[in-house]
């Protein structure tokens, strides 16, 4: 429990604790969901909701013969209840909890349990929520209540039509509902449910995230592939399922992949934080081909169109948006490997359409001056504004900024020096990592992509690990302090100028 590592791109961490446990439950044999809880019974069980739940199985099922079955015999039947062949013990299950459970109850057995929908729909930086949906004693926060709450706020104003039946379910609905559906049940059903992790969605304007706690249970590839399927709580799927909702075969991503590219909107994107323990899928509204946009590529780089795959296009709308990329720049924009992506590039240069400068890590693209005749690609600013929730969430790394230096800058290599003790190690004292970004950031504005390009690391375990530690202990400030996820956002050394004995120290 205290010497358990584990091994990243930077190299090998100290697994923390919960870490360990995560990935103990994750090897059991036994699913998550299955286990008994002592102590708990059907007095645990909101009774409204199990009765919601035979309603909307019935108008699904009418002649299934679970539906002649008691509450206890139903519950058996889900995965809900639950009897040891062996000890003859016998109780409700987590999963039974979870679906069916009163509030207080799931407290009890889960005491970081956390539900948390917001909806971020104002253009004013200064309001945090326009609505949000959590544990606040005004409903029963089971996963039954909480996907009907939430379903519908989630496909509301979409500018797509949509009818229901009678019952609720679908009619009529587009593949973009279907998405939004698979997503949400995902969300719930996957979830490491024991973490202290809430389980997050957040429906912003143009964007859609669904965030859970425990990372996927298989690989990546596999999940963009389709036909693969290992479920952390196969009891809730199951009940889930019983309603018409949810996926078993490993089809469920295809689904989400498929409305996307209908509409031509960004790639699906899915991460996981392995240092918090959590995987997080972001939807984002928005299309990467604008007609205009295609005719305009069609006269850069004439009959080759045709062979022009959707990174091509992605590459071509980043360079001109950004002015100026990396392979970093276009990775959360894509699910193919660095390496793919740097075969593109480099098939773009030899054909003359984008311009190299750098080498390695720091190696930027350019297009070729005069190659597009309008100021941008775009034929509204509904594509890409300058906030647009396009960006990630760690878009500092947007070039064109001041902050952003080039490359064969002679302050850009005075700033190669001093990170050079980071960059040339794999393993470092935090203690020396964050003298050296203060140091970085003692006499301007540094992005973080910058930050990570010095020090030769990944932006999020900078920003993790040493630049939010640093801004809670006041040695750093933020260039947009009322905006934290600016897509600028910017770091210095706090009292750069007003504690000349600090500066003359670093």
């Amino acid at each position: 429990m205290t010497g358990t590592y584990k091994r990243s791109h930077e190299g090998d961490y100290r697994c923390s604790e919960e870490e360990i446990k995560q990935m103990l439950r994750d090897a059991s044999n036994d699913a998550q969901d299955s286990k008994i809880l002592d102590g708990f019974g059907f007095k645990d069980l909101d009774l409204d909701t199990l009765k919601s739940f035979r309603q909307r199985f019935s108008s699904r099922e009418p002649d299934h013969t679970w539906l002649s079955l008691n509450d206890q015999q139903l519950l058996d039947q889900l995965g809900g209840w639950k009897r040891d062949r062996q000890t003859g013990k016998e109780g409700l299950t987590i999963a039974g909890l979870l679906m069916f459970g009163r509030e207080r109850s799931i407290l009890d057995a889960f005491s970081h349990y956390q539900l948390d929908y917001q909806e971020h729909l104002s253009n004013d930086p200064e309001e945090r929520w326009t609505y949000r949906l959590t544990l606040d004693g005004k409903w029963e926060p089971n996963l039954f209540n909480f996907y009907y709450r939430v379903y519908f706020r989630l496909v509301d104003n979409l500018d797509v039509p949509f009818k229901l039946d009678q019952y609720y379910v679908r009619k009529g609905e587009t593949h973009v509902h279907e998405a939004l559906r698979e997503a949400l049940v995902n969300t719930l059903i996957h979830a490491d449910h024991q973490s202290p992790r809430p389980i997050k969605i957040i429906k912003e304007l143009n964007c859609f995230r669904f965030s859970n706690p425990g990372l996927l249970r298989i690989p990546l590839e596999s999940l963009y592939k389709g036909g693969v399927s290992d479920p952390r709580n196969p009891n809730l799927q199951k009940m889930f399922q019983m309603l018409g909702l949810g996926e078993k075969a490993g089809s469920g991503f295809q689904k989400i992949l498929r409305a996307w590219k209908e509409q031509q909107w960004l790639n699906p994107q899915v991460s996981e934080k392995s240092d918090i323990g959590v995987t997080e899928i972001t939807l984002r509204m928005i299309s990467f081909i604008p007609e205009d946009v295609g005719q305009e590529i069609k006269k850069i780089v004439g009959d080759y169109y045709s062979n022009f795959t959707e990174l091509d296009h992605i590459i071509f709308l980043l360079a001109h948006q950004f002015r100026e990329i990396s392979n970093f720049d276009i990775q959360p924009y894509t699910t193919k490997h660095p390496r793919d992506i740097s075969e593109h590039l480099r098939t773009l240069v030899r054909n003359g359409w984008l311009r190299q400068a750098g080498r390695g890590r720091g190696t930027r693209y350019t297009l070729l001056n005069n190659q597009f005749s309008q100021p941008s690609l775009f034929s509204s600013s509904e594509h890409l504004p300058d906030n647009s929730e396009h960006l990630p969430d760690n878009s500092e790394h947007l070039p064109d900024s001041s902050e952003h230096l080039p490359d064969n800058s002679e302050h850009y290599e005075y700033l190669k020096k001093i990170a050079e003790p980071i960059r040339e190690k794999r393993s470092v004292k935090k203690e020396l990592v964050e003298d050296i970004i203060l140091q970085l950031c003692c006499e301007q504005y540094l992005l973080l992509r910058t930050l990570a390009e010095l020090l030769g690391r990944e932006p999020d375990s900078i920003r993790n690990h040493y630049v939010n530690p640093l801004l809670d202990r006041g040695l750093l400030e933020l260039k947009y302090p009322k905006q934290k996820n600016h897509p600028q956002q910017a770091y210095r050394t706090l009292y750069h100028a007003e504690n000349k004995q600090l500066k003359e120290n670093l």
